[in-house]
């Protein structure tokens, strides 16, 4: 399957993975929508780079917690490139909080992440899906975490969304089938810069992974494309951790 002239929607993607998921589909051919929230400097560069390169993309703004600026940012999509054929619900955020600090947890917190990690996947797939359809080979990734499988990692709320992002790309899948395949993925450390200022903790974890590194956003992004491509696979959760959870 060829991503040539193929209308690709890649949330969060002017960073780490998002960013790399970006260059690469565009090296493949695909003509790429750059979504982000805060980063447009980063945005923009990569849309930069990809038009260099000799492709098509589009840097385009939207919180994708915000029903009404995903329905926007959609139309905007289909309005200047005709359809979308892909979507890579990359979009996460964080915050960083010691596991047993159950007292940090505010609501704010709960609704901030919830919001983001998990109603921004649905309320772009949601968007995304009549135009999904319409292709009868649609495909949408989530990129979810380990953290969602073992239940620990940056934060409590995060870990859980991620666990609910598992849920929702597995529901997704069932309710969008036949016309639209939905896998997720679930990376364990990558070195994006999310290890900014925690250098000394990422050595320190790299001692104990069975493969002893870190995945660099490349890597997550060849897995990411090679999902989109798989016409028998949805529905499905791929680890990709250097053998974290194994």
């Amino acid at each position: 399957m060829s991503f040539y002239n193929k209308v690709v929607l890649v949330t969060g993607g002017g960073t780490g993975i998002g960013r790399a998921t970006s260059l690469l589909l565009g090296e493949k051919g695909a003509v790429v929508a750059v979504n982000y929230s805060r980063s447009a400097v980063e945005a923009e560069e990569t849309v930069r780079e990809i038009k260099q390169a000799g492709g098509r993309a589009l840097a385009i703004r939207a919180d994708v917690s915000r029903d009404d600026e995903v329905r926007d940012m959609v139309q905007q999509v289909v309005r200047q490139f005709g359809t979308i054929d892909y979507l890579v619900n990359n979009a996460s955020i964080t915050r960083y909080i010691a596991m047993k600090d159950l007292e940090a947890v505010t609501e704010e917190i709960w609704d901030e992440l919830l919001g983001v990690n998990v109603k921004g996947m649905f309320n772009c797939a949601r968007a995304a899906a009549p135009y999904l359809r319409e292709g009868k080979q649609g495909a949408i990734v989530n990129v979810g975490s380990v953290a969602g499988t073992t239940g620990k990692g940056s934060s409590l709320p995060y870990a859980v969304s991620k666990a609910a992002v598992h849920g929702l790309t597995k529901s997704l899948a069932h309710v969008l089938a036949p016309e639209i395949r939905v896998c997720g993925i679930a990376p364990g450390a990558v070195a994006t810069r999310w290890w900014e200022g925690k250098e000394e903790q990422m050595r320190s974890l790299i001692t104990h992974l069975p493969l002893e590194r870190i995945s660099p956003p490349e890597e997550i992004a060849q897995l990411i494309c090679a999902l989109l491509e798989q016409p028998s696979l949805t529905g499905q959760i791929i680890t990709v951790d250097n053998g974290q959870t194994m």
